[in-house]
């Protein structure tokens, strides 16, 4: 997939979560730019967690950008012992 849109919104991280949907719907990849069929394996992003915008892209797309995913957060024992 050469050619490359990009029309994402600016945001720090994004989540990414796997997506296949039975209804016959065509999405256009924010990416690349080239369609996506829901019934075929892709993925769903949305800029900071916020579902209300997210966007259906392809999978190797997505892997492509390196787009951030969420910050860090303490892991439980460092919030146990008061340092996170």
């Amino acid at each position: 997939m050469a050619r490359r849109s990009r029309s994402l919104d600016p945001a720090e991280w994004w989540s990414v979560r796997r997506a296949q949907n039975l209804k016959p719907a065509t999405y256009r990849c924010p990416l690349c730019g080239y369609r996506l069929h829901a019934m075929s394996p892709h993925v769903l992003i949305a800029p900071e967690g916020d579902l209300s915008r997210r966007r259906h892209a392809h999978s190797e797309c997505v892997a492509a950008a390196n787009l951030p995913g969420p910050p860090r957060r303490p892991g439980l024992m460092a919030r146990l012992l008061g340092r996170g």
